[in-house]
C-alpha cells in the first residue's frame, strides 16, 4: 500500500514507518517542531527509508493539498500531534490547533482525495478521572481533564463523523503510556532514568500511588501493524498492557536497571494528571490478535541501554 504517516520523525511514528516499510511505500509528514530537541527527530528520520519525507505542519491546507495530489494514498496512519497534559495547560490554542484543526484537515483531504483508510493515534488521556477499570472502549468519555485529552477526544469525534459522512473505513487507536527506544525525553521513563543515571534530582508528584499503564513500543507497534493489515469500518481499541503500575514501583523499577538510588524531591499532584490509566484490552485481543508480551522491567532495560549508547 501507499502509506501516509504524520509525525512519522517522531518516538511512535518513527518505529511504526520501521516496522512498515519493508512490505509498503510510506509517505512522511513531519514539522520537526521544538517540542523537544529536533536533532533527535532527525536523527530518527535518518534510521528509516520513506519513498519521501515532508517538512510540513498539518495546520497547513495548502501546503498538504500539494502532498495529496502528488501521491495516491490507500491509508493514513495521522500520529502528528501537540502531545503533554502538563504543556497543554499553557498552550491550549496550539493544542487545540494542531490536534483538531491538523485532524480536521486531514480527515477533509481523506474525503476529497478518495483514501478510503484512517488510523488514527488517539491516547488513554482521553478517559479522563474514570474509576471504572479497567478502562474499556464503551465507557464515556466526556470529561477529559487536560487540554490535551479534550483536543484529542474532540479529533476522535471528527474522524466519527468524515466516517459517518463519507463512509471512509476509521480506526482509533488509543495508546496507553508508550515508552522505548527513541522516547520522548519529556516522558517519565526517559525522564527518571536520565536523571537517576546523573544522580541528579527527580520529582515526584503525589505520594506516588498514581498508576500509568506502561506499554512497551515494540508491542504498540505489533498492534498498529495489526491495524494495517485488518481494516474495520469504524473502531476504538485500547493499546495498551494492561497491568497498571504505580509511581513508587515504577521509579523502584528504574532503580533497579540503571543500579543506582533516585534522589526524590515529592511535590503535590499536578493538575491535568490523572490518577490512573488501565487498559482493558479485550477488544484488541478480539480484534488485532493483540499480545502485549513486555514487562515494564524488560522494556526499562532495554531502554536504558539505549539511553546509554546513544544519549551519554
Amino acid at each position: 500500500m501507499n502509506i501516509l504517516v504524520t509525525g512519522g520523525a517522531g518516538f511512535i511514528g518513527s518505529h511504526i514507518v520501521e516496522a512498515l516499510q519493508a512490505d509498503h511505500n510510506v509517505v512522511i509528514i513531519d514539522n520537526i517542531n521544538d517540542y523537544y530537541n529536533p536533532e533527535f527527530k532527525k536523527e530518527n528520520l535518518a534510521l528509516l527509508r520513506p519513498e519521501k519525507f515532508y517538512q510540513v505542519d498539518v495546520t497547513d491546507s495548502t501546503a498538504l493539498t500539494e502532498i495529496f495530489k502528488d501521491h495516491k494514498f490507500d491509508l493514513i496512519i495521522h500520529l502528528a500531534a501537540r502531545a503533554g497534559v502538563r504543556s497543554s495547560l499553557l498552550e491550549p490554542d496550539l493544542y487545540a490547533k494542531v490536534n483538531l484543526l491538523g485532524t480536521t484537515n486531514l480527515a477533509k483531504l481523506a474525503m476529497e482525495y478518495n483514501v478510503n483508510r484512517f488510523i488514527f493515534g488517539s491516547t488513554s488521556a482521553v478517559y479522563g478521572d474514570t474509576t471504572t477499570v479497567p478502562f474499556s472502549e464503551d465507557v464515556n468519555v466526556n470529561e477529559p481533564i487536560s487540554p490535551y485529552a479534550a483536543t484529542k477526544r474532540a479529533a476522535e469525534l471528527m474522524l466519527y463523523t468524515n466516517h459517518h459522512l463519507h463512509n471512509i473505513q476509521t480506526t482509533i487507536l488509543r495508546f496507553f503510556t508508550v515508552y522505548g527506544e527513541r522516547g520522548r525525553p519529556d516522558m517519565a521513563p526517559y525522564l527518571f532514568t536520565e536523571k537517576i543515571l546523573k544522580e541528579k534530582e527527580i520529582i515526584k508528584f503525589g505520594d506516588g500511588n498514581t498508576s500509568r499503564d506502561y506499554t512497551y513500543i515494540a508491542d504498540i507497534v505489533q498492534g498498529v501493524k495489526a491495524a494495517v493489515e485488518n481494516p474495520f469500518p469504524y473502531e476504538i481499541i485500547n493499546l495498551g498492557n494492561n497491568e497498571p503500575i504505580s509511581l513508587n514501583d515504577f521509579i523502584a523499577t528504574v532503580e533497579k536497571v540503571t543500579g543506582k538510588t533516585a534522589i526524590i524531591k515529592q511535590v503535590g499532584m499536578q493538575p491535568g494528571d490523572v490518577h490512573q490509566t488501565y487498559a482493558n484490552i479485550d477488544k484488541a485481543k478480539k480484534l488485532l490478535n493483540f499480545k502485549p508480551t513486555t514487562s515494564l522491567e524488560e522494556g526499562l532495560n532495554k531502554f536504558a541501554s539505549w539511553y546509554q549508547n546513544n544519549r551519554i
